[in-house]
């Protein structure tokens, strides 16, 4: 089935190349069929790349999808149009009374500022709350993985000597979880992160597990059962070209490990991670349709299916 996002959105008109099948909401409203609501709080400066991204992943799975564009309240995007966002996006104070199915929170560019030092952290709290009575699943990306285990576990996050930057290869620590079905027992993964989360911090008794990790830049991914979340720690969702776009950006201070072929950023990459980034999230909306009630109304108000077992 199709993703369902608004007709003028532009990550429209990049899906549709791209042969991703979108749904205008005139022929989403025909059909008698409940989509999964889905949530998007979107923190990163470039939120049009990162809405095709995310868009491109959701689409690409077997249901209907219905994707809500969500921001901070009072935060006020620098890097996006102020006409862009009041057309696509919704303040999060505005939504707070609905119900999803799943909600994702991405990343954003904060690694040097200390978590309660962020201008919106009090708000980004509430979300978190918010997360665990009106959405049935929350799926966590790089600072903002690293916030939630912060605010729900008190991980405390650590600045790397030097920033991991490249593709490395992650290991399958947990090939029977729902998560990683189908996931071979190593795979690539975009990695670009000053801050980390230790395995030795996590607290016992917490009930995380880690389902996937690399030798070379530590952990990547946990589930997080007691909060019906899913963190990941690195980028997945990166299309082929992101890491070169802030390699320039830092004016091509820092190679890319294991990105250009033979280290030459004359030539294009290749991505080695895409399959499993379509697993991935494919794997964590399946997840949601096979545990969520049906009645949006329910969601976290009943146990979930998962829950009652």
């Amino acid at each position: 089935m199709p993703i369902k996002i608004p007709d003028e959105l532009p990550a429209r008109l990049a899906l549709e190349a791209e042969g991703v099948v979108v749904m205008r909401q005139a022929d989403a409203m025909r059909q008698d069929i409940r989509p999964l609501r889905i949530g998007l709080l979107n923190l990163m400066p470039n939120k049009i790349s990162t809405e095709t991204q995310l868009a491109r992943l959701l689409g690409a799975t077997p249901l209907q999808v219905e994707l809500t564009l969500v921001r901070m309240t009072e935060h006020i995007s620098r890097n996006t149009s102020a006409d862009h966002m009041k057309a696509f996006y919704r303040p999060w104070t505005e939504i707070c009374e609905e119900r999803f199915d799943g909600f994702i929170i991405t990343g954003a560019p904060l690694a040097h500022i200390p978590f309660e030092q962020v201008n919106y952290w009090d708000e980004f709290c509430r979300v978190l709350d918010w997360t665990q009575t009106h959405v049935h699943s929350c799926l966590t990306l790089c600072w903002a993985a690293q916030a939630a285990l912060h605010y729900f576990h008190k991980i405390p996050r650590h600045l790397r000597d030097r920033k991991a930057f490249g593709v490395f290869r992650h290991r399958n620590l947990a090939p029977s979880s729902p998560y990683l079905r189908g996931f071979s027992d190593d795979f690539c993964v975009p990695v670009s992160a000053l801050g980390e989360i230790i395995r030795e911090d996590i607290p016992a008794g917490s009930g995380l597990a880690i389902l996937a990790d690399s030798v070379e830049t530590g952990l990547c991914l946990l589930d997080d059962p007691k909060h019906r979340a899913l963190h990941v720690l690195n980028h997945f969702e990166y299309d082929t070209g992101t890491l070169n776009d802030e390699y320039l950006r830092d004016g091509a201070a820092m190679l890319p490990e294991n990105y250009f072929p033979e280290d030459d950023p004359g030539r294009p990459p290749e991505n080695r991670w895409r399959g499993h980034a379509h697993l991935l999230f494919g794997n964590w909306v399946n997840q949601i349709y096979q545990t969520a009630p049906f009645d949006v109304a329910q969601i976290g108000v009943t146990p979930s299916i998962s829950d009652a077992a």
